[in-house]
């Protein structure tokens, strides 16, 4: 209970001073509120001379270096470029940016002088500042985007600038420089609040009811989406809601999915099991790091935030996530990183070291080659245009020009896809189907899209077209359409569109039509600014991919894991545009995979699972000195403990060390001692075991290694068969409507939201990729099979769609039997 203020003054007699102190500290916390929290954005601070710019300085330094910056940029820049840069310069000194824009410029500065590739993207692309600058690779005013959705003298908000760097230590480094110039306790990385999902839900309440982890493995592998079970959300719209396309519920049911996991509805734990899984979905679980959001400022961050150190060394993490930031006025930048940009940097950096240097912002943009490449959708690991939906687009699509490509990217979303928009957009660019700009004012909006709303940027000048709507308010609309966003605030700002467009007597049609447009992109929309600066990656990749093929493969190879394919699938493709990999090698491999000639890999030594580094940088370095004359000579020099020795020999690494005959006759030498210890002048063995089969040989290859240079083992099963199948290459010349038979190895799994149920899998064989869309029924019918087995064989007919793209229509499955166990990699349902 609580005692009255007389009890506790008799209390505290003799010191007066705590209940006067009480009392003070009481007062302050009545008077405390958040909305003021003391925080400010650093000024900018000299790198060189510490010196701290005043609010006058900033705005005259931005202006010098975005003057320099379109001298770099534009030999010959128009009227329009100069009145652009002047309205935007006016603007950011108004709002009293000028610091935040100089702080942006820094980093990427001190990104570019340690030979970081780095890219600004999302809404910053709307700035010809940020182009003059370099933080972005768009000129905004040739692509004509829309600097109001950037910033304007309307919002309240912070501009928003991400910025892209290599995943990885590239990427560590520059967040290392943040944390470093804003010492000790001037920067934080956000949090996430991780909740429980499905999967984690189960795995963890199975866990504490004692079942074994077997039965939580089972459940993960019969779950074919992430959310499968998550059916606690209403959805916001029933028209254009995600529930409305996937009836999870009705896909997928829950007690069903247990009971196949190995827990009967009879036993005693199956009804807590059932309850306290509905309990903690998407309750908080643990405090996590955001991607790259980070926070800075000049006082000590502590004095605002909760902070604490991170788990990963170096890093202090904040206790609120990054909307609490938003709401609160603390600014965020986003240092994200990009397995891709890691993927050509290495690129670059081994063209430059092969004599054949490329430069990125002086490829053309117009290379015909690329553009074949992307129409007949030979797009394995490049950048945003390698999956499956993207690739049957790609020859409907026919891009020829840059734009077309940033539609491309945009277009395969959930937002458009969801709201019908993917079709129409096709059957117009390919003339079947009339343009239609639902109302005469949306044409300038809409023309370089033929009349169908694909951008976020569409959707807010709709708005302020057709409702006039003004600047702040197609800012709160831009927010309530974002991912995650609550839907209180999205029906509201609909209810106010409806209105508005009612009193300007709108037809009913119109305002149905751009009302689904809005809750299309509450689903997931593009920026048009975020897809041209994500196209302008997706170019390069594929401009490498043609033009620099044995490099960017290389490079590929050597940031793995990341995109949709595997190394092995990588190395299958790359066999296919020419280039051959030589297997991992002590005599010749480096620590990565190298280029020995324009058609010729050589894995590195990285890909060996279980190799210490330190062992691997031994055998470097002993290999500089001298090269290894016998095994014995490795063995003595480099010093591998037993079980690398075992598995350098099973993955064929000995085999050119002279008096090594294959892979056995390694295992069998490797287990000996070096020659200096007590068996020293034993006589030499004779052979005594046979070379491994080509089966064998794979099986080690992809367990150790997780990729062959030797056959596919497709190639394999097809010799040991007299079985005539369909391979992914004669899907080419089979008519449509044909039943047929296909096998091959599983290499990716999806059932998006978007597919109402109907699940999609990319099959290799030695010749390609072949493409299954197994319908609802039948998935249920054979999910066991479909999502555990490997290797599939599969009946069905043949479809030939869209841009004469084979797809097999799959009626039945089975698991197909392959001559061993064969440890594969697939990238399933994400």
């Amino acid at each position: 209970f609580l005692k009255a203020p007389e009890v506790i003054h008799n209390l505290f007699l003799d010191y007066p001073q705590a209940f006067h102190n009480a009392l003070a500290l009481s007062q302050e916390c009545c008077e405390f509120s958040l909305e003021n929290l003391g925080y400010r954005f650093p000024s900018y601070r000299d790198s060189h001379t510490g010196k701290l710019f005043t609010d006058r300085e900033q705005c005259e330094y931005l202006r010098k270096i975005v003057k320099n910056g379109f001298k770099k940029r534009f030999c010959n820049f128009s009227k329009k470029h100069y009145q652009q840069i002047d309205n935007e310069l006016l603007t950011i000194e108004k709002l009293g940016f000028s610091g935040y824009f100089l702080i942006v410029w820094d980093l990427v500065r001190f990104a570019r002088s340690q030979g970081i590739l780095c890219q600004g993207r999302g809404s910053a692309a709307n700035s010809l500042v940020c182009y003059a600058i370099g933080v972005t690779s768009v000129d905004p005013v040739e692509s004509g985007l829309l600097f109001e959705r950037f910033l304007s003298e309307n919002r309240q908000s912070w501009p928003d600038i991400d910025i892209d760097f290599p995943s990885g230590e590239r990427r560590e480094s520059v967040i290392q420089y943040v944390y470093q110039k804003y010492a000790p306790r001037g920067a934080a990385m956000t949090a996430n609040v991780i909740t429980y999902k499905p999967r984690s839900a189960f795995r963890e309440m199975s866990k504490i009811l004692g079942f074994p982890e077997s039965i939580a493995n089972r459940f993960t592998d019969l779950c074919a989406s992430p959310k499968v079970h998550d059916t606690s959300r209403d959805p916001v719209n029933e028209e254009v809601s995600m529930s409305n396309y996937y009836p999870r519920d009705k896909v997928m049911e829950l007690a069903g999915t247990i009971e196949k996991s190995g827990i009967p509805s009879s036993h005693p734990r199956f009804k807590p099991l059932l309850q306290l899984y509905h309990a903690v979905l998407h309750c908080p679980r643990h405090l996590g790091q955001h991607s790259g959001g980070m926070v800075f400022c000049d006082d000590g961050l502590d004095h605002v935030v909760p902070l604490q150190p991170a788990t990963m060394e170096n890093r202090t993490i904040m206790q609120w996530d990054k909307d609490d930031c938003e709401d609160l006025g603390i600014v965020k930048v986003d240092l994200l990183g990009l397995g891709m940009l890691a993927a050509m940097e290495d690129t670059l950096s081994i063209c430059e070291r092969r004599g054949r240097p490329v430069n990125l912002a002086k490829i053309p943009k117009d290379d015909p080659a690329t553009y074949d490449l992307l129409c007949r959708a030979d797009t394995v690991g490049t950048f945003q245009v390698e999956s499956r939906a993207q690739m049957a687009t790609l020859p409907i699509m026919q891009p020829r020009r840059f734009y077309d490509l940033a539609v491309e990217v945009a277009i395969i979303r959930p937002g458009p896809i969801v709201g019908d928009l993917v079709h129409p957009y096709l059957n117009r660019r390919t003339g079947r189907e009339d343009v239609d700009y639902i109302h005469p004012d949306f044409k300038p909006i809409l023309k370089r899209t033929l009349g169908v709303p694909l951008f976020q940027e569409q959707v807010l000048r709709m708005a302020m077209v057709i409702a006039g709507f003004s600047g702040v308010e197609a800012d709160f609309l831009r927010k309530a359409m974002s991912f995650k966003r609550s839907d209180e605030r999205m029906n509201a700002i609909v209810n106010k569109l409806k209105t508005r467009m009612n009193e300007r007597q709108v037809a009913p049609e119109v305002q149905q039509r751009v009302i689904e447009s809005i809750g299309s992109f509450a689903l997931y929309g593009f920026p048009e600014s975020h897809a041209i600066s994500f196209a302008l990656i997706a170019y390069a990749s594929c401009w490498l991919k043609v033009h620099r093929p044995a490099e960017f493969y290389c490079g590929l190879i050597n940031n793995q894991p990341m995109g949709f394919y595997s190394v092995n699938t990588l190395l299958q493709d790359a066999k296919r545009h020419g280039i051959r990999t030589k297997p991992i090698s002590v005599r010749h491999s480096m620590i990565s995979t190298e280029v020995i000639d324009d058609h010729t890999l050589r894995l590195g030594l990285h890909r060996l699972k279980g190799l210490r580094q330190k062992t691997i940088e031994r055998l470097i370095e002993e290999r500089s000195f001298s090269a290894f004359v016998s095994l014995d000579d490795f063995l003595r020099r480099v010093r591998p403990n037993i079980k690398e020795r075992r598995l350098l020999a099973a993955a064929g690494a000995l085999n050119d060390l002279p008096e090594i005959e294959h892979r056995r006759d390694a295992l069998w030498q490797a287990e000996q001692l070096p020659l200096d210890d007590l068996f020293a002048n034993s006589p030499a063995q004779e052979q005594v075991l046979d070379m491994m089969s080509a089966t064998e040989r794979l099986q080690a290859d992809l367990s150790l290694v997780g990729a062959t240079t030797g056959p596919h083992p497709m190639r394999l099963w097809r010799k040991q068969q007299n079985i005539e199948l369909a391979t992914s290459a004669s899907l080419f010349k089979i008519p449509h409507g044909k039943q047929l038979i296909i096998a091959g190895l599983v290499i990716c799994r999806q059932r998006p939201g978007t597919a109402k149920g109907h699940c999609f899998i990319s099959l290799e064989d030695e010749f390609g990729i072949a493409n299954l869309f197994i319908p609802r029924k039948t998935f249920h019918q054979f999910k066991l099979i479909i999502t555990s087995e490997s290797f599939l064989l599969a009946q069905g007919r043949l479809q030939i769609t869209e841009g004469r793209q084979p797809t097999v229509y799959i009626t039945s499955l089975k698991p197909l039997k392959m001559l061993g166990e064969f440890e594969t990699v697939s990238h399933d349902f994400h």
